[in-house]
């Protein structure tokens, strides 16, 4: 049997890394995206965003670049793509809708709607986006209606669990594999396409196309739900002054609890969670089991509350008032190692000191253009020294780890008053202190 060719729908921060990954697995791959900007940028080798790793692993595949292996190039053609591929992975987006909860399917019907006229032959195409239980059943009779081959099309859906910072490692290692199938055709190609990570070792679990589709989301909600269940505890702890650090440390020694997802802060963003849980609320309303996920809308709302606490802790630092105050933001990305600014608490924290007429000056060590695309009015600084020169305030708010290795003596020399909130409860307040620094952060004492 010869070697199974895939194809990769969609290049974005899944679809890249995955094709790279297949490549760097072994398999001729061909990645295809509708946005030539993009195109141009893998074909040269580069990533379309930042991420750990990525650009190493493209250089290393991509037809064209000096001593790469050949075997991955990229391509608009969707008739290139059908004529190409054994297994067609879908990778697009499934935004939040404007003005809903739902889920825009938009793109991934377009990519089917788009690929499946040209399946002219026995192929297997494999969700990944994180779709509403019940997509690929519906999407299943998309393709039949559309496919040439139709008889010989299986679709599956085999749900992503990429970390940013850590995509690469996650696609190559995976801590599991979760493949929603409908026979013994797809569960075999998939297992084809997995076999160095399941002889690794990571699990292999086939389940039915609505299991699987309810896999990525109901993990999402759960890890939504155990970091604001901390961001409750930091507020309950102001309130009686204790400290959420100390209790979290406590819970996490119980091993059903775990410590991971246990820091309190300014809570979580970025273009998964916050999304993922509206559009699953959404899609338990459609099935008329929405009680059962109403949980689901506090978790969101003390999300929601932590942007707004961080402002007001500002406020109250700086004596009621951040207007014509000078305050340094150190994060502009909803998490390190990323260039992801999507639904960043950092950011929209900047953004409200700003409009509330503060003199806002974020650095960010990856995140400052996509950044100045979203709120081009801040000012933005290249170094975390320049961006806290002059400044009343200084906000840490992602946990960068240059972020945590500054020295406050150094910090002291540039700032106009010797005051830190840390909006991630990673830095040592011992230290800060100790350099005459007035440390606050959420859920812990002020001294």
């Amino acid at each position: 049997m010869p070697p199974l060719k895939i194809t990769v729908i969609g290049t974005g921060y899944l679809g890249a890394t995955h094709a790279a990954a297949m490549a760097e697995l072994g398999f001729e791959v061909l990645g295809l995206d509708i946005a030539e900007e993009k195109i141009d940028l893998l074909r040269a080798g580069r990533a379309p965003m930042y991420e750990p790793g990525l650009e190493e692993l493209l250089r290393r595949h991509v037809a064209g670049i000096e001593g790469s292996t050949g075997r991955l190039r990229f391509t608009t053609s969707y008739p290139e793509a059908g004529e190409f591929g054994d297994v067609h992975f879908i990778c697009v987006t499934t935004p939040q809708k404007a003005g809903e909860y739902a889920c825009d399917m938009s793109y991934v019907d377009a990519a089917v709607t788009s690929l499946a006229p040209h399946l002219n032959r026995p192929a297997l195409v494999v969700g990944k986006s994180t779709v509403p239980v019940g997509s690929a059943a519906r999407l299943a009779a998309l393709i039949s209606s559309l496919a040439p081959a139709a008889a010989d099309i299986d679709l599956a859906w085999n749900p992503e669990f990429l970390r940013e910072g850590y995509a690469v490692q996650d696609t190559l290692h995976p801590d599991r594999i979760v493949a929603g199938v409908t026979g013994e055709r797809a569960e075999t190609l998939l297992r084809q396409v997995y076999a160095t990570p399941i002889a690794e070792g990571s699990p292999f679990l086939a389940t039915d196309l609505p299991t699987a589709e309810l896999v990525k989301t109901a993990a999402n909600a759960f890890l939504s739900t155990k970091i604001s269940f901390i961001n409750a505890m930091a507020e309950i702890c102001e309130a009686a002054d204790g400290d959420v650090v100390r209790l979290a440390e406590a819970l996490g020694y119980d091993d059903r609890i775990g410590h991971k997802f246990l820091r309190a802060g300014i809570g979580f963003g970025g273009g998964c969670l916050p999304k993922d849980i509206r559009a699953f609320m959404a899609r338990a309303g459609e099935l008329g089991v929405d009680q059962a996920l109403t949980f689901l809308r506090e978790v969101d709302s003390i999300n929601m509350r932590r942007r707004a606490h961080m402002i007001e802790l500002t406020q109250e630092a700086l004596g009621g008032s951040v207007l014509g105050r000078r305050i340094a933001i150190l994060g502009a990305t909803f998490k390190p190692d990323s260039d992801d600014v999507r639904d960043s608490p950092a950011l929209n924290v900047a953004g409200q000191l700003h409009l509330q007429g503060a003199q806002v000056t974020v650095y960010d060590p990856k995140g400052t253009e996509n950044a100045r695309a979203v709120f081009p009015t801040l000012r933005y600084a290249d170094t975390a020294l320049t961006a806290a020169r002059g400044a009343d305030a200084v906000l840490h708010l992602t946990e960068w780890r240059e972020f945590g290795e500054l020295d406050p003596a150094a910090l002291s020399e540039v700032v106009t008053e010797r005051r830190i909130l840390d909006g991630r409860n990673t830095l040592d307040p011992a230290v800060w202190r100790k350099a005459g620094w007035t440390y606050r952060a959420m859920g812990r004492p002020t001294a």
